[in-house]
């Protein structure tokens, strides 16, 4: 508690903070709002709702190669910025496009959007590695695992309230509010030159094609040429069809399968259940991640997780499914806290973001082929079943890798860097 409360002593990471928290609470909203919106209107088209996840994750396999070299070469924080200012005038046209009803407009703003929030991200993240200290990163990480858990646990109910109560163009309008407030919370940090500017300044002029292409090989190699971080990021393929089976398939099981009658309801009751696992997750990781290794604590939570997630397939009861999803809630946190406080202490600052520009697109590709995967076979060929049955296999066999390389190549960096010293 005493390192969560100094950590909040720091002005600029408590507006880094807020601003991130602002930031995803507002997409969540929208995005939500937007999914049961499509579900409603073409109840017979599930596919639609896949799509609308995947507008948000094929944008950053568009412009992969840019983000990690802009945060290393340009002002991250006026990347990080300008991503909220643009973000908003792109949720005001998506607005209109709601108003007037032209859904294939709707789609490309949401891809566009996509696109601009990648470069946030990796901007983002380096700020914050900039002005902590390496002892505070594990629990920065558990503190953004709360934000996570926090706009799961009201981001859904409020996106699906605002989208009763005020439609989804009114969901959309908050999306733009929560832009606004994000971009002003990260304009008035003050960070130095240092932090912002790692490799010196540069202006957009100078990146050229030839120098992007020279930078972002740069961060490939460095990452291929570090064995723990190298398998700490292969793990991020798992992750990424993770994400992208759990963005749909908890609404599909209770609207096709469990209680198709009040699956709306459902989903915030479950929405409450998920974040409030993971709030408490969040507390639970970042007291394990000083007393377990980090590489203990990641693949226990990968197991668990990834026998919960093929359990919640095989009841049928909405209630031993929540139990079921409840688990995975808590086990959770410990994965993300896990590689979120160990990247920042392997990882050159200079080459944070070359290094977070690789692995979200690798993330989001695996999200986008699982949701194209499910877009496509579901539910003419495959079961919402078997799609928790992939989601699960996936993290228990992920979690069998880090258990064979992880100790070893934890060990060899330990003695490496005791070389260096």
């Amino acid at each position: 508690m005493r390192t969560i409360l100094s950590l909040f002593q720091n002005r600029n990471y408590l507006k880094l903070f807020l601003a991130s928290y602002t930031s995803q609470m507002g997409g969540t909203i929208g995005l939500t709002a937007l999914m049961f919106y499509l579900l409603d209107r073409f109840s017979q088209q599930p596919a639609y709702a896949t799509i609308t996840e995947l507008m948000l994750s094929l944008p950053t396999l568009a412009v992969f190669f840019l983000v990690g070299v802009f945060a290393d070469r340009l002002d991250r924080q006026l990347i990080a910025k300008n991503c909220d200012w643009i973000c908003t005038v792109l949720s005001l046209f998506m607005f209109l496009a709601l108003f007037i009803d032209w859904m294939l407009l709707v789609f490309m703003l949401l891809f566009l959007r996509g696109a601009v929030k990648s470069f946030f991200y990796p901007a983002h993240s380096s700020l914050v590695q900039g002005i902590l200290t390496e002892k505070e990163y594990p629990t920065a990480s558990g503190l953004n695992q709360m934000v996570a858990s926090l706009f799961i646990l009201f981001g859904s109910g409020i996106g699906i309230f605002c989208y009763w109560a005020i439609g989804i163009e009114g969901a959309i309008l908050i999306d733009a509010g929560s832009f606004i407030i994000s971009g002003l919370l990260i304009k008035s940090c003050k960070i130095s030159e240092e932090i912002r500017l790692p490799n010196g300044k540069h202006s957009i002029k100078d990146l050229k094609v030839l120098v992007v292409m020279k930078d972002f090989k740069k961060g490939l190699s460095y990452i291929w040429n570090h064995r723990l971080l190298l398998s700490l990021v292969s793990g991020f393929v798992v992750f990424g069809i993770l994400n992208g089976g759990l963005s749909v398939m908890q609404v599909f099981i209770l609207k096709y399968k469990l209680t198709p009658d009040n699956y709306e309801e459902i989903s915030i009751i479950l929405g409450i259940v998920f974040g409030s696992g993971v709030l408490v997750g969040s507390f639970i990781a970042s007291s394990l991640s000083n007393k377990l290794k980090l590489h203990t604590m990641l693949t226990l939570a990968l197991f668990i997780a990834g026998g919960a997630t093929i359990l919640s397939s095989l009841v049928n009861n909405v209630w031993l499914y929540m139990i079921c999803t409840g688990i995975v809630a808590l086990t959770l946190p410990m994965i993300n806290v896990a590689i979120g406080g160990w990247i920042p202490k392997i990882v050159d600052p200079k080459m944070m973001g070359r290094v977070q520009g690789c692995v979200n697109p690798l993330m989001m590709f695996s999200q986008s082929l699982t949701l194209l995967f499910i877009a496509a076979f579901y539910p003419v060929i495959l079961s919402v079943e078997s799609l928790f049955w992939l989601v699960g296999g996936c993290l228990v066999v992920v979690g069998f890798f880090y258990m064979m390389v992880l100790p070893k190549f934890d060990a060899l960096e330990k003695s490496t860097s005791l070389m260096v010293d």
